[in-house]
C-alpha cells in the first residue's frame, strides 16, 4: 500500500487532453482547468480564429481549418486520446475550407452532413473524430464550474411579463433548433424581434435593438437544440453578451440551466447587475432526461 504522502499517480496516467480551439476564451479556461487538475494539455488553434493570447500559456501549436492531416498528426505526436472541441468558429464555404488530402477524406466520410445544418455537422465530426481513435469530451464535462446553474443568478429577478416573453422564447427556440437553424431568439412583449442564424448572438441583439417597441423591454433566450451534440457548440454568454443585450434595451437573459457555459462568470453576473439586467437558468420541458444526462 503506498505511502499516504506519496502524490497520486492517477492524473499521469490520463491520456492528454487534446484542445481543438477556436475564438473567445474558453479554450484557455478548458486548459487552465484540464491543467489544474493535473491533466497534460496540447492546444491546436485554428488560425484566425484562435486567439494567441489565450494559448500562450499552453503547449500548443497552429493550423488552418481545413488542414485535417496537420491537425490530426499534432494530436496523435503529443499523444492525445481525449479531445475537446471549444470555441466559436464560423463555418466557411467549402471554396474557402481548402482541405488537404486527409481533410478530404474525412469530408467524404461526413457526407451529407457537411451540407446541412450546423449541428448535423458537428455530430457528424464527432462520430468521424471517433472512428479515428479519439475520444471527445464536452468542454461542460471538463470546465464544470463555467455550466449555467438553475434559478436566477444575480440581484436582479424576472417578473411576470418577463416570465410570459421567457415561455414565448423557449417555444419559438425550440422550433428553431428542430430545424437545426439556431439557439435563441429575442421576445418582447410576446413579439418575437429577432431569431438567430449563422450571424450569432451579438449580431441578432444589434438587429433586435433597431426592433425595440415601446413599453417593457424584452429577453433574451438562449438553448440547447433538441437532439443537439452537446460535446460540441454548446450555447455561451459572457459579459459581452450583458452588455450588448443592455444596449439592445432587454431586461434579461434566460439560458438553459445545465446546458449553457458561461465565459466568466463573476464578471458575467457584475456586468448584469449594473446594468440592471435578470439571468436566470431555466430548465425547458422540452428536452429529454437522457438528452439533459448527456
Amino acid at each position: 500500500m503506498p505511502d499516504a504522502t506519496e502524490p497520486d499517480p492517477a492524473p499521469a496516467l490520463r491520456p492528454v487532453l487534446g484542445i481543438l480551439a477556436g475564438g473567445g476564451p474558453l479554450p484557455g479556461r478548458v486548459a487552465a482547468a484540464a491543467a489544474a487538475a493535473g491533466r497534460a494539455v496540447f492546444v491546436v488553434g485554428l488560425d484566425g480564429y484562435a486567439e494567441p493570447a489565450v494559448l500562450a500559456p499552453f503547449a500548443h501549436d497552429w493550423a488552418r481549418l481545413g488542414a485535417a492531416g496537420r491537425i490530426l498528426a499534432l494530436l496523435r505526436a503529443h499523444d492525445c486520446r481525449d479531445l475537446v472541441l471549444v470555441g466559436p468558429v464560423r463555418r466557411p464555404s467549402l471554396l474557402d475550407l481548402r482541405p488537404d488530402g486527409e481533410g478530404a477524406r474525412l469530408l467524404a466520410r461526413i457526407g451529407r452532413a457537411a451540407f446541412g445544418g450546423d449541428d448535423g455537422l458537428l455530430a457528424a465530426i464527432v462520430r468521424v473524430l471517433a472512428e479515428e481513435g479519439f475520444r471527445v469530451l464536452g468542454a461542460h464535462e471538463v470546465l464544470t464550474e463555467a455550466v449555467a446553474p438553475r434559478g436566477q443568478l444575480g440581484r436582479h429577478a424576472p417578473d411576470a411579463q418577463a416570465m410570459a416573453d421567457i415561455a414565448r422564447g423557449v417555444a419559438v427556440a425550440a422550433a428553431l433548433g428542430a430545424v437545426d437553424v439556431g439557439q435563441g431568439c429575442v421576445v418582447q412583449q410576446g413579439i418575437v424581434l429577432a431569431v438567430e442564424a449563422i450571424e450569432g448572438t451579438d449580431a441578432m441583439l444589434a438587429r433586435a435593438a433597431g426592433l425595440r417597441r415601446p413599453g417593457p423591454g424584452g429577453v433574451l433566450v438562449k438553448l440547447v437544440k433538441p437532439g443537439q451534440e452537446r460535446r460540441a457548440d454548446l450555447p455561451t454568454v459572457g459579459p459581452a453578451t450583458a452588455a450588448a443585450a443592455a444596449a439592445a434595451g432587454l431586461r434579461g437573459v434566460a439560458v438553459e440551466a445545465g446546458g449553457t457555459l458561461l465565459t466568466d462568470r463573476d464578471a458575467l453576473v457584475a456586468a448584469a447587475d449594473a446594468a440592471g439586467l435578470f439571468l436566470l437558468g431555466i430548465e425547458p420541458a422540452f428536452h429529454s432526461k437522457e438528452e439533459r444526462a448527456t
